[in-house]
């Protein structure tokens, strides 16, 4: 496809690195993926950035539970984020990581010094509620029987003096921006969240830590005795991986040419994080918000949070090794409700395996390919595709690019997928579906032969390298390993019967 003027520039967050890679940032980062891949099919000019958040007291304290210091954990940990590109297929640009002394720090410390020379830091002795688990201070609204809601352990009353951010002068404009949609927030659920959360009154945030009780991180540029705090470490990532805060010109044209986010994809859990400070934080330093805050939600496993005590927590390397990265891609982007919370069996796995995957597009591919192969090459014309099969790609692709762009994922691999087994469902909105499992049953092509069996066999491959096109983003090594066995060319078809793309399992 032509190339265009527009960008687009797509982040996760940055999960953090005190355990491995769990199947919930696996979900996000394959979110994020699709997006990048069918932004880039459209033409446009993609980054898309993911990345780790290394610092804080709670990865000191996993380095010392093992033996290692903190660089060699984060090292190792990081190491296994990154390794999930080539696990998952991702597509991602650049991976950022917060201790990088030389990409990193420079963005971070130019952004405290800009909120500094602002004048929108302070320096105040504080006593409050610090939860390990979240890295950060709680309020007693965050608390349930005394207990972090999130982690259901007793916060750790910390008191000491540290800088403060002035959060709260930017209640008012943070709201106004989302409320007016230059800072969307999907879903509305969420926005109404934040919208809620803000009208209760954002309060003044701590910035930093004193250096003697958190050493491992980014140093307070005006004021070494202190630590950055996680917000103007971590946060500042969207921007440093584009070279804010960087003397190179080439850095500094890309954080011109991406910045401001076209989407910033991220967990339920940090979206006040990412839909008050962040903005706060941008406001203050006048720089563009992002366009959209995408919020997905939380997979449990069984019914049951994933945690290490119980022992339930997804590896997704595991799954990719026996089943194959578009395996777990498509369960969790047809099955997990973009917004919504999920949850994983391998039960419910394996049968959306089997009935979407082996007895779906597999079998597919595979009865076309058997009997295209005994005539291939085939050279056909536009006039040798009947006029539904060109109707149906046209209106199949309509309806998959409104979903696609109102992040509907799971419901534009269905469209995509109704390309194979007839949907009656979309039938009112792209007109009549005839899937491929339809088309053969009712032409039976093992029944003809000659010019019979030549029609049948283009138009079934005209229908699936219709469906290849639509799953490249969300299925590239399928969409890939189907054009390998029917594969269009010039005016020629040529049919190459090849292994399962989906055996049963």
């Amino acid at each position: 496809m032509a190339k265009t003027n527009k960008k687009f520039y797509v982040t996760t967050s940055i999960p953090y690195v005190n355990a491995d890679p769990h199947i919930g940032f696996a979900l996000e980062a394959i979110q994020a993926d699709v997006l990048a891949r069918y932004h880039r099919l459209k033409g446009e000019d993609v980054f898309f950035l993911t990345g780790t958040d290394e610092h804080g007291v709670k990865v000191v304290r996993a380095a010392e539970a093992v033996g290692e210091t903190p660089k060699e954990f984060v090292d190792e940990i990081s190491g296994k984020f990154k390794a999930l590109k080539k696990t998952l297929i991702l597509s991602w640009d650049d991976f950022i990581r917060t201790s990088d002394q030389k990409r990193h720090w420079p963005g971070a410390q130019k952004l405290w010094l800009k909120l500094y020379n602002a004048g929108k830091l302070y320096k105040k002795p504080y006593k409050g509620l610090y939860c390990i688990g979240h890295e950060a201070f709680i309020t007693e609204k965050d608390l349930i029987d005394g207990k972090c809601r999130d982690h259901q352990k007793d916060p750790e009353v910390v008191e000491e003096e540290n800088w403060f951010f002035k959060l709260s002068e930017y209640s008012n404009d943070i709201k106004s921006k989302i409320e007016s949609g230059e800072l969307t927030i999907v879903p509305e659920g969420r926005k109404n969240e934040i919208i809620s959360l803000i009208n209760e009154g954002l309060e003044d945030v701590s910035f930093s830590r004193p250096a003697k009780d958190l050493s491992w991180g980014i140093p307070v540029p005006n004021d070494p005795k202190h630590t950055m705090y996680v917000w103007c470490d971590a946060l500042s990532n969207y921007i440093s991986a584009l070279g804010y805060g960087s003397t190179q010109n080439i850095d500094i044209s890309k954080f011109q040419k991406y910045w401001p986010a076209d989407i910033h994809i991220i967990g339920k859990d940090i979206l006040r994080f990412h839909a008050a400070i962040w903005p706060g934080m941008l406001l203050a330093a006048e720089l563009p918000l992002p366009k959209t805050i995408f919020v997905h939600g939380f997979i449990t496993v069984g019914g049951e949070k994933m945690s290490k005590t119980i022992g339930n927590v997804i590896n997704p390397v595991e799954i990719v090794n026996k089943y194959g990265a578009d395996a777990l891609r498509y369960y969790l982007l047809w099955d997990i409700t973009p917004t919504g919370d999920g949850d994983f069996t391998y039960e419910k796995f394996e049968e959306r395996y089997n009935s979407g995957l082996a007895n779906g597009i597999g079998n597919l591919v595979a009865r076309v390919a058997k009997l295209g192969e005994t005539i291939s090459p085939i050279v056909y014309s536009e006039d040798d595709i009947a006029e539904w099969n060109r109707n149906t790609k046209k209106n199949i692709h309509n309806l998959y690019d409104k979903l696609v762009d109102d992040i509907k994922l799971n419901e534009a691999l269905a469209v995509a997928f109704s390309l194979v087994y007839s949907a009656d469902k979309y039938n009112d909105i792209v007109g009549n579906i005839k899937g491929g499992d339809k088309y053969i049953d009712e032409t039976q092509p093992w029944t003809l032969r000659g010019d019979d069996l030549k029609k049948v066999i283009i138009n079934a491959s005209f229908l699936i390298n219709s469906f290849s096109e639509l799953i490249e983003p969300f299925l590239p090594e399928t969409a890939g390993k189907i054009r390998e066995q029917i594969k269009f060319v010039g005016n020629k078809i040529e049919i190459t019967k090849g292994d399962n793309i989906f055996p049963r399992k």
